[in-house]
């Protein structure tokens, strides 16, 4: 089969993305085949060096993929932002991002108004990378700091309600409980959830490294997940595991509390509300702060682990605003 690409260059991907790939380095080529840019780009890369990015917005994802912020994001971060710098390539890429103005970045978000949490997430990593341009002195501001998210559709997540939980627990069998158990008992996501290994547990608690931040924790163990990790027979080096002792997938764990969730009609609470109900039992405690709530759950700002324990954290100040009232209302007592 006849190549109409020069040496060392090769379509990868789905979408045919050009690449260099010589003396065991990988080079993206951004300029398009047959062109005297793409000409240019390669004669550079075939000497070893590579092209200097224009000031375009194409040009500024080149110069943050290579900049020192870059490998010391999280690997699912990374996989986010690539995911949105390809948009952002493809709508924008010849744009120089020193003549974006605020307004150009909210009609960027109402184009994307159909899918509001995608479209918050795109401008949110658009805004990172015109921060990095105001620090290589690029642009004297981010036009993009600021910008109002777009409310999502679909009514905020709450914690499961206590007699729900009894109901699954009644309902489901050892597998899709100890799944239920782990996610309420440990207050992490599920993806965290079914990476979790018997050789990571000690002294009654769990360390965990959180795929989405990177952080290091220590969650130690409730009394129902203790008990239900002492009645599980280890199958194989994760704690939840299929039958065959292999990892269990997300869209298999999803299946399996899926269908208990629809049996006790627990649709409107999902996997995620676990964690919201674990950061909500503990705020309900006496004595616990959003501190302890953080500890737990792995949130390095106060405002999203209040945002997790809100309910929680309402019902608490309700209950002592009515003890208080009680209190002054009690016989022979005059203040």
């Amino acid at each position: 089969m006849k190549r109409d690409l020069p040496a060392y260059v090769y379509a990868k991907g789905k979408r045919g993305y050009l690449y260099f790939c010589k003396w065991g380095k990988t080079e993206r080529i951004h300029s398009k085949p047959g062109t005297a840019e793409f000409a240019a780009e390669y004669a550079l890369l075939m000497r070893g060096k590579p092209p200097t990015p224009k000031r375009t917005i194409k040009g500024l994802i080149q110069k943050y993929l290579q900049g020192e912020s870059w490998p010391g994001l999280a690997t699912n971060t990374r996989k986010s932002y690539l995911r949105h710098f390809r948009y952002l390539e493809e709508v924008a890429g010849h744009v120089d991002p020193a003549t974006l103005r605020t307004s150009h970045i909210y009609e960027m978000r109402d184009a994307l108004r159909e899918t509001p949490t995608d479209a918050n997430r795109k401008i949110g990593a658009l805004s990172t990378l015109l921060s990095h341009a105001v620090r290589m002195g690029w642009m004297d501001r981010n036009p993009a700091l600021g910008v109002a998210n777009l409310k999502g559709k679909r009514p905020p997540r709450e914690p499961w309600p206590e007699a729900m939980i009894e109901d699954f627990r009644k309902a489901a069998g050892p597998l899709p409980r100890l799944i239920f158990e782990m996610l309420l008992g440990t207050g992490q996501r599920i993806g965290d959830v079914l990476k979790m290994r018997w050789d990571e547990i000690e002294d009654g608690g769990i360390w965990i490294r959180q795929q989405k931040t990177d952080t290091g924790i220590f969650v130690p163990f409730t009394d129902d997940l203790a008990t239900i990790l002492d009645a599980t027979t280890r199958l194989g080096q994760t704690i939840i595991a299929q039958p065959n002792g292999k990892p269990a997938s997300y869209s298999y764990a999803h299946k399996l509390i899926w269908e208990v969730r629809e049996d006790i009609g627990a649709q409107a609470w999902d996997n995620h509300c676990l964690r919201h109900s674990a950061a909500a039992e503990i705020l309900s405690l006496p004595g616990m702060t959003v501190e302890h709530v953080m500890a737990i759950t792995g949130h390095t700002s106060k405002e999203m682990a209040i945002h997790y324990s809100r309910k929680a954290d309402m019902r608490a100040k309700a209950k002592e605003a009515q003890n208080a009232r009680r209190t002054k209302q009690e016989p022979g007592n005059d203040n």
